[in-house]
């Protein structure tokens, strides 16, 4: 589904991502793994178009990505929620929903009810600000406005950062539930009990190159103490 070709980002002089190549196959979960500061959310970024990469190709179901920019993404079907979440802290909840409609192929004016069924909280909420919510339920929040627009491919910044262990359980659910409805995700997380329950693959990263890449059953102790263990 993502097909990522010789990859290359610089931040100033800094060379952050080495020729990557990398795939993301349609119906997985891949979780992005690497030890802080090793480009994975920088990776992301390039792929959502909020970076420009420096060279190398991105492809999306056969699209050139490069050719796109960050708004035509989400239309072709990529929902993004970053690191931090970056909800709309003054708009209520419904409010925060609703600014994924307008990109709905459909053309819905109204808030799909499965969201809800997988995030009930946010259906008690609709009428609080986002502000006000727990971290937990900003973060079910970020994810239930990026399921909004009926991605095909989902882009998870280390969605359980900060998270208590209840909402963390609910969001590894909800994950496995929208990959059994054939949602492809791609997935930063760092813990990685959480990564070994919900990824069906894994790519790591360490100093800006992809140094291993298979199934998350084929990440070994030898693997996580070489490339992931601080």
């Amino acid at each position: 589904m993502l097909h990522i070709q010789q990859l290359n980002q610089f931040y100033g002089g800094s060379h952050t991502l080495w020729d990557v190549d990398m795939i993301v196959p349609k119906g997985s979960v891949t979780c992005l793994m690497g030890r802080n500061g090793m480009g994975k959310t920088t990776l992301l970024k390039c792929v959502m178009g909020l970076l420009n990469a420096a060279s190398g190709a991105l492809q999306f179901d056969a699209v050139d990505l490069a050719k796109q920019s960050a708004e035509r993404r989400a239309h072709l079907g990529i929902g993004y929620v970053p690191q931090g979440r970056e909800i709309f802290s003054q708009l209520t909840v419904e409010e925060n929903l609703r600014i994924g409609l307008p990109v709905r192929k459909d053309k819905r004016k109204t808030i799909p009810e499965h969201i809800f069924d997988m995030f009930p909280v946010l259906k008690q909420m609709l009428h609080r600000r986002g502000g006000d919510l727990s971290g937990g339920q900003q973060q079910q929040l970020a994810i239930g406005r990026a399921l909004v627009i009926e991605p095909k491919f989902l882009i998870l910044d280390e969605p359980t950062e900060g998270i208590q262990p209840n909402i963390v359980q609910e969001i590894g659910e909800v994950i496995t539930r929208l990959r059994a409805h054939g949602l492809t995700v791609l997935l930063v997380e760092q813990k990685l009990p959480f990564a070994r329950r919900v990824a069906t693959d894994v790519r790591i990263l360490n100093k800006g190159r992809l140094v291993a890449s298979g199934g998350i059953a084929e990440l070994t102790d030898a693997m996580v103490q070489q490339h992931l263990t601080v």
